[in-house]
């Protein structure tokens, strides 16, 4: 699964660069978050603004990933487009996740907690 990673203001970024988390991909993508993640001991924040589409097995996947990063490091999302924020609201899986409109509103959000 293609993702890239970048840390910003003690937060570590990763993009998700696909069009779709589901059944084909829960596994890469929890392998592949887990293996971008393991070096570091920020906070998470999931760009999914590329993301056209997330099912349940995606979901479980992004789930399985906050589980994986435990209290000390939240994993937070970011840039949902709007039929992901659909299933997040359905599923009221937002109640789960901080949620940012975009990686940026996020770094601040770090950057004023720092001040």
């Amino acid at each position: 699964m293609n993702m890239s990673s970048e840390i910003a203001e003690d937060l570590q970024i990763i993009k998700i660069l696909e069009k779709r988390i589901d059944a084909a991909a829960a596994i890469q993508f929890k392998d592949r978050v887990r293996e971008l993640t393991a070096e570091q001991v920020t906070p998470v924040v999931l760009d999914l603004s590329e993301v056209d589409f997330v099912d349940s097995s995606g979901l479980g996947a992004i789930v399985a990933t906050m589980k994986f990063l435990g209290s000390e490091r939240p994993l937070h999302l970011a840039g949902l487009t709007p039929i992901v924020a659909k299933v997040f609201a359905l599923t009221r899986m937002e109640r789960v996740f901080k949620i940012f409109q975009s990686p940026v509103d996020a770094v601040k959000s770090y950057e004023a907690k720092r001040a």
